[in-house]
């Protein structure tokens, strides 16, 4: 007989709202026990007067244990084929190229499922055992819908340890090569998809990139925590005259170099292998101007307990990016953070400029692309953010 979990009275609301996730002090487990219950299990969740509200992936070890899968009933291989065919129909619907991210997780109602897609090719992760036991069914169905040349199973990331999930990385259908080739904004581009980081590239900033494009023609760019060269690379790409691309990685650095050679642009790409933070404050030693500097760091605050530091760190390094700026130039300040509020990044920007005298007028703010749609009720699904500053002289 399937388990059933009673929520307390009260702990239904979020769900009723669209939310997915239950947290295991919002269970009565005086009612049911989670203790006891196999990671992975698909239980029905009931409020405290016995109204069904839906199944869920569940998991006793974990903070949140509980994901919705569905209002109605279990996540089987008929309902999971339905889910990847809605996902592969939005990205289909709002891209040209097939390079795009085609499962967001709880946006696209897969919890724990994340597939790019990189023309021929897959990458997958999973990062919960109730997704983990419907792998076979995965990699089937993606087969009949992209008829892929290869897929790769990515599953060596932070969130299975978490999950004490085992670590793999392997291919799990055809061949996958160690760079794919795919396409961003109009430019060729490779991806390191067994060695690079998550599942080898950042789509999340696609759109961000394709409006920084409009604006560095004849520019000097700095392109910092570069990865592979996605701001760098597609700025020579449409017209930069130089670009600088600084990272803490040898290899990423080498990628960086790979995708400006891919498109022949090798001679205008130079690299820096460092700390941002080191490299900045040499290159401001040094007197060093260009005319867009690219800040797009790792989260800074992975936790909410760290959003004290994580805030100063923010703040101390877009004041060291705009020293960089020449006279009239563009900052593009990121974060990933998703316990960074759009506004407070604001604010980094805001008081960075008013700490060195200058101007700043916000010309654009950009969010995640449609291949990372936001769900609604799940505000923690919007996790990007980028603000375009404008930064001139005061002049008084």
């Amino acid at each position: 007989m399937d388990t059933q979990l009673f929520l307390n009275a009260g702990a239904d609301r979020r769900l009723k709202r669209g939310h997915l996730w239950i947290y295991s002090n919002e269970v009565d487990t005086k009612r049911q026990p989670l203790k006891g219950i196999e990671p992975g299990s698909q239980c029905e969740i009931l409020d405290s007067r016995g109204k069904s509200l839906g199944w869920a992936f569940i998991n006793p070890a974990q903070l949140i244990c509980g994901r919705l899968v569905s209002r109605q009933q279990k996540l089987d291989t008929d309902l999971l084929r339905l889910r990847l065919e809605q996902a592969l129909a939005l990205r289909e619907r709002y891209f040209s190229q097939p390079s795009y991210r085609m499962v967001y997780g709880d946006s696209d109602r897969l919890p724990g499922l994340v597939v790019d897609r990189f023309g021929d090719y897959l990458v997958v992760q999973v990062s919960n055992w109730g997704m983990e036991q419907l792998l076979d069914q995965i990699v089937e169905i993606l087969k009949e819908l992209v008829q892929p040349l290869g897929i790769l199973l990515r599953n060596d990331h932070q969130g299975r340890a978490m999950e004490d999930m085992p670590l793999v990385n392997e291919e799990v259908y055809g061949t996958v090569p160690d760079m794919v080739p795919f396409e961003e904004n109009g430019v060729a581009l490779l991806a390191p998809v067994h060695a690079g980081q998550k599942t080898g590239w950042f789509y999340d900033h696609r759109e961000n990139r394709a409006m920084l494009n409009r604006w560095v023609g004849g520019k000097r760019v700095l392109d910092l925590f570069s990865y592979a060269g996605g701001w760098g690379v597609q700025a020579l790409a449409h017209g930069a005259a130089s670009a600088t691309c600084v990272d803490a990685s040898g290899q990423a650095l080498d990628w960086c170099r790979a995708n400006a050679e891919h498109n022949n642009l090798g001679d205008r790409l130079a690299t820096e292998r460092g700390k941002a933070v080191d490299v900045l404050k040499a290159m401001v030693g040094a007197g060093e101007k260009f005319d867009v500097v690219v800040l797009d760091p790792p989260a800074f605050i992975k936790r909410r307990k760290d959003h004290r530091a994580g805030y100063s760190a923010y703040r101390h390094i877009n004041e060291l990016a705009m020293r960089l700026l020449a006279d009239n130039g563009l900052l593009v300040s990121a974060s990933c953070s998703m316990h960074l509020a759009g506004e407070e990044l604001m604010e980094c920007v805001r008081g960075a400029a008013r700490q060195l005298g200058l101007n700043a007028a916000v010309i654009h703010s950009g969010y995640q692309g449609a291949d990372h749609p936001v769900h609604p009720a799940i505000p923690e699904t919007r996790y990007l953010k980028a603000h375009f500053a404008h930064l001139a002289p005061s002049g008084s």
